[in-house]
C-alpha cells in the first residue's frame, strides 16, 4: 500500500481517471505499453509515497473521452460551468489540510507553504470567475451599417493537454484547467512524475465535484505519457509549466500544427539589481527570501543578485549571513523551518555540481552549498560570488544555490541582468522611485518589481516571461486569454441585399 493511501490522504489505489471512473494502474510496467512512475518523501526517501506502471493506452482512451464530452460542455452554458467550478472551489476548500499535508509529503515543501499552495486553489476559482477577468473574453459588438453588426465571440480551443510541474504540483496546473474548463475546453491533466499522488488527488476532489464524464481527466506518466499526449493529433491546446527543456521538445513536436494553442511558462535565471542607495535590510532579506525560497525550487527564485560597488562588500557579507541562518528541515517538522529538501538525489546531485564546476571557472565561493548528514535530499544555502554574467555561459541552476556579480554603475547592473537567455523576473531595489522608473523599462522580463524580490506572484496579475521563460502566453490574471479563441462574426439582419457592380439580377 502506498503511503498516500496509509495515511489517507488518497482514497484509491493508484490509478487514471478517464471519463469519469478511476481505471486501476498495474504496480509493475509492462515493456513497450507502460512506464514505472514513483514518488518518495524527499525528507525520508524510504518512503514510498505512489508507485505504479502509468498505461500508455490511456492517452488515447482520455483524449477521446475529453473529445466526446466536449460538444456537451459547451453547450450546457457558461452559468453551468461556473456551478461546476463553484462545487470545485468548495471541495479544495474543505480539503486543504488534506492537500497541503499530500504536497508536503511529495515535494518536501514545508507544511506553511504547502497550506499557501493549497489555499490558492480557491482563491483562482474566485478571481476566474469574477468580472474583471471574464470581461476579457466576453466579446464585443458593433453597428457596420443599420442593418448589419459585427460581432466578436470567444469559442473553446476543445481538448487541453496541462502539464503540471513537481514544485507547485496543486495550485499551477489548476491555474492552467480552472480557465479553460471556465471557457468550454476539457482537460487531460497529467501530473509530474515526481509527484503522481498530488495529481490523483486532484482527480479524486474533481470526481466529487461532479464534473460531467470526461470534462476532467487525469493520467499519470513519465517522458513517454508526456511525449504521446503532446504528440495527440487530437489535441487541441497544450498548457505547459516545466523547464525549458521540456518545452523545447513540445515546441519541437507541433512545428507542423500552427494552429494549436501552446502556452508555455518555464524556468528563469532571475537577477535582482541592488543600487547604492537602497534600504540595505530590505533588500538583504527579499534577495535571501527570493533566492531560497522552496529550497530554490521556483522558476521565480532569484538566482542572480547584481549589488552596486558602492555597497557590495557589506551587502554581500549580510546577505551571506543571513543566508547562513536559515532553517532547514523536514516539511511536517514542528520547527519553523525556512526551506526542506530538494524534489530528488539528482536534482541534489545537479546543484553541486554546478557549484564545483563554477569554482573551478573562477568563481569564489563565499558560502559552500552542503549536503547535510541526515537521510534526505537536503542542502544548505549556496554563495558564489563570480566576476560578472554573461548571456553565453548564463543557465538555470534549480537549487539554493545563488550568484553574484558587482555592478560598476546602472547601466552595467541593466547589462548585467539582461546577460541570460531566460526573461522570467527581476527586481530592483533602490530607494529612489525615479532611479526605479530609469531602471525598469530596460530589463527584459515579464515580471519586475521594485523592492519586493522575485520569487512570489499576485493571481491579479499576469504571470510568464520572455526568451527561454515562455511564449508570450502569460498565466495568472491572464490565462483566460489563452483558453479562449476569438471569433470574427458579420450578420445581417434583413434581405436587403446590395447587388454588385457587374452583377445581373435574377
Amino acid at each position: 500500500m502506498s503511503e498516500a493511501v496509509r495515511r489517507g490522504l488518497l482514497a484509491h489505489q493508484p490509478s487514471d481517471l478517464i471519463g469519469g471512473r478511476f481505471l486501476a494502474l498495474q504496480t509493475s510496467a509492462v515493456a513497450g505499453s507502460s512506464e514505472l512512475v514513483a514518488s518518495h518523501d524527499p525528507a525520508h526517501p524510504a518512503v514510498e509515497v505512489w508507485s505504479a506502471a502509468a498505461e500508455h493506452s490511456h492517452v488515447d482512451l482520455a483524449v477521446k473521452s475529453a473529445q466526446a464530452a466536449g460538444r456537451g460542455w459547451i453547450d450546457a452554458g457558461q452559468v453551468f460551468r461556473r456551478a461546476a467550478l463553484m462545487r470545485w472551489r468548495d471541495l479544495v476548500t474543505s480539503n486543504e489540510d488534506r492537500i497541503a499535508r499530500l504536497i508536503t509529503l511529495e515535494t518536501g515543501k514545508t507544511l506553511a507553504e504547502s497550506r499557501l499552495e493549497a489555499k490558492a486553489l480557491a482563491d483562482k476559482v474566485s478571481i476566474t470567475l469574477e468580472a474583471q477577468s471574464t470581461s476579457r473574453v466576453s466579446g464585443f459588438d458593433f453597428a457596420v451599417n443599420p442593418t448589419r453588426r459585427g460581432i466578436c465571440a470567444f469559442r473553446p480551443h476543445g481538448v487541453m493537454a496541462v502539464f503540471g510541474p513537481f514544485n507547485f504540483p496543486a495550485h499551477l496546473p489548476n491555474g492552467h484547467f480552472v480557465p479553460a474548463l471556465l471557457t468550454g475546453n476539457t482537460v487531460i491533466f497529467k501530473p509530474s512524475e515526481r509527484t503522481p499522488a498530488v495529481g490523483q488527488l486532484l482527480a479524486e476532489l474533481a470526481d466529487l465535484a461532479a464534473f460531467p464524464p470526461g470534462v476532467f481527466n487525469v493520467i499519470s506518466g513519465g517522458p513517454q505519457v508526456a511525449a504521446k499526449l503532446s504528440d495527440h493529433p487530437d489535441i487541441d491546446g497544450i498548457l505547459f509549466t516545466g523547464s525549458w527543456i521540456t518545452g523545447r521538445r513540445i515546441l519541437a513536436a507541433n512545428l507542423d500544427r500552427p494552429g494549436r494553442m501552446i502556452a508555455l511558462e518555464m524556468g528563469g535565471s532571475n537577477a535582482a539589481i541592488v543600487c547604492g542607495d537602497c534600504h540595505l535590510k530590505q533588500a538583504v532579506i527579499e534577495c535571501v527570501r527570493s533566492a531560497f525560497a522552496t529550497a530554490g525550487q521556483r522558476c521565480s527564485c532569484t538566482r542572480r543578485i547584481i549589488v552596486d560597488a558602492s555597497i557590495a562588500d557589506t551587502f554581500i557579507a549580510l546577505f551571506a549571513k543571513v543566508a547562513s541562518t536559515l532553517l532547514i528541515g523536514s516539511g511536517d517538522s514542528e520547527e519553523p523551518n525556512f526551506m526542506g529538501p530538494l524534489i530528488s538525489s539528482a536534482a541534489r546531485e545537479s546543484v553541486l555540481a554546478f557549484q564545483s564546476r563554477k569554482v573551478r571557472e573562477g568563481a569564489v565561493s563565499i558560502l559552500p552549498t552542503t549536503t547535510l548528514d541526515r537521510e534526505g535530499w537536503f542542502l544548505t544555502p549556496g554563495v558564489l560570488r563570480v566576476q560578472r554574467f554573461d548571456a553565453m555561459t548564463d543557465e538555470e541552476v534549480f537549487g539554493p544555490l545563488v550568484q553574484i556579480a558587482v555592478a560598476s554603475d546602472d547601466q552595467d547592473a541593466i547589462a548585467q541582468a539582461n546577460a541570460s537567455q531566460f526573461g522570467l523576473a527581476a527586481a530592483i531595489f533602490t530607494a529612489s522611485e525615479e532611479r526605479w522608473q530609469r531602471i525598469s523599462p530596460h530589463i527584459r522580463a515579464g515580471c519586475i518589481n521594485w523592492n519586493v524580490g522575485t520569487a512570489g506572484a499576485s493571481s491579479r496579475l499576469p504571470f510568464g516571461g520572455l526568451g527561454r521563460s515562455g511564449n508570450n502566453r502569460p498565466a495568472g490574471a491572464l490565462s483566460l486569454d489563452y483558453c479562449a479563441a476569438p471569433i470574427a462574426q458579420l450578420e445581417e439582419r434583413t434581405d436587403a441585399v446590395t447587388l454588385p457592380q457587374g452583377m445581373r439580377p435574377f
